[in-house]
């Protein structure tokens, strides 16, 4: 395959990331961010990273349309415009794929409509995510657009792990299973652990833990994802920092019934003023630890019921794995929060976890183990990078996919 660009696009509900990387060299072209689309304060900001330029632009951004457009126009203008004949595909980012999808897949109507199928289950990210494809799909009919799902890693887990204690009709019917989010991510920091390790995937055990605003655990064994912790929406699971994560379901009937709350009322406190943000009015997990340094007690409790469920789900994937070789750390805050990640492994070194304070406290880019030399458990920190993960999916399929290949 001669062209060996690809654009990586990932459309929330009102912002639009993309990447544009060469995979054949191996380096990232450009990056930028459309943020508040829809708005008269919208904002573009694009960095072209061979030159290192940087520009932006304010002012209305009217659709998605209108904001891929602009994405275009500012590629154009560095010489890496759409029209290129070195870009081989865009891959996108799509949120939930279900049980239909399982590995990246090129983009064609039949496909569109399956995504579409699922909103209900992903109400706030595949509708955004079709907007994305159907204006890409419209300003380059052309070319090959790959959809690689948050979901397909997680497909891999058990039915013991995947289902729910209910009526398995009704949950059929309805889809109701645990799906698990964030794959792109656990399965490019599970790899890269490997990797740090000097070791195949296929050999080691890990427990990844994607620690930012939405935050997630899964156990990898041998490179398989064995169980998550988010379900049938990225809800369940740890505390998030505008999300309850595991509660009581019987809570949603309180409130309803002696609360007088409506579904949506309670679907917006769950989701947007809980985790972090709903137990002490912050989820930066930098003001909360400036706040704890200051004696504020609220900020302690809500960092400390946040550590508390962290454990529980290390111990929980200790424990369905059997044996662990690794823990990884990954995203804003697993990358960035020493205080966190010490926290987390504190109180188990019968389980063979343990951080050195000095390398702990370290700051760099790039995969490192912080555990102390000849730990039985290594635990490192991974910078996750979804957009090489989605990039690299898209390319080798595409690639796979060209006139006279038997694969």
């Amino acid at each position: 395959m001669s062209a060996s660009r690809v654009l990586v696009l990932n459309s929330g509900s009102s912002s639009v990331k993309y990447q544009l990387l060469d995979m054949r060299e191996g380096s990232r072209l450009a990056a930028g961010l459309v943020e508040r689309i829809g708005e008269q304060t919208s904002r573009l900001k694009h960095t072209c990273l061979t030159s290192g330029d940087t520009r932006e632009r304010s002012g209305p951004v009217a659709d998605h349309d209108a904001a891929l457009k602009a994405v275009a126009e500012e590629l154009d203008r560095d010489g890496l415009g759409l029209d290129s004949p070195d870009l081989a595909a865009i891959g996108h980012r799509v949120v939930h794929g279900g049980m239909f999808f399982t590995e990246p897949t090129v983009i064609d109507d039949e496909v569109l409509t399956e995504i579409e199928r699922l909103i209900p289950v992903a109400p706030l990210h595949n509708p955004a995510n079709l907007t994305g494809i159907r204006t890409a799909r419209a300003l380059r009919p052309d070319l090959p657009q790959v959809a690689v799902f948050d979901t397909a890693f997680h497909t891999t887990m058990p039915e013991s792990a995947a289902r729910y204690a209910v009526d398995p009709k009704v949950a059929d019917r309805y889809r109701i299973r645990r799906y698990g989010f964030h794959g792109t991510s656990h399965a490019y920091v599970s790899r890269e652990t490997a990797r740090l390790l000097g070791r195949d995937p296929s050999e080691v055990n890990v427990i990844v833990l994607h620690l930012g605003n939405g935050a997630s655990a899964s156990a990898v064994e041998k490179g398989r994802c064995v169980d998550t912790s988010m379900g049938l929406t990225p809800l369940e699971g740890l505390v998030m920092g505008t999300r309850s994560g595991d509660l009581d379901p019987a809570v949603i009937f309180h409130l309803a019934r002696v609360g007088g709350m409506s579904m949506d009322e309670i679907d917006t406190l769950l989701n947007k003023r809980s985790g972090l943000f709903g137990l002490c009015g912050d989820n930066d997990m930098r003001e909360i630890r400036r706040r704890i340094d200051e004696g504020d007690e609220e900020a302690q409790l809500a960092f400390d019921i946040y550590i508390h469920r962290l454990k529980k789900y290390i111990g929980a994937y200790y424990a369905v794995l059997g044996r662990v070789d690794a823990i990884a750390f990954t995203a804003g805050v697993g990358e960035n929060a020493s205080p966190v990640r010490e926290a987390a492994v504190a109180g188990l070194e019968d389980l063979g976890l343990a951080v050195d304070g000095e390398l702990n406290t370290v700051r760099s880019d790039e995969p490192r183990l912080i555990s102390p030399a000849h730990a039985r458990v290594a635990v490192a920190v991974v910078p996750t990078d979804e957009e090489l993960e989605i990039a690299t999916q898209t390319y080798e399929l595409v690639a796979r996919k060209q006139p006279g290949d038997n694969g």
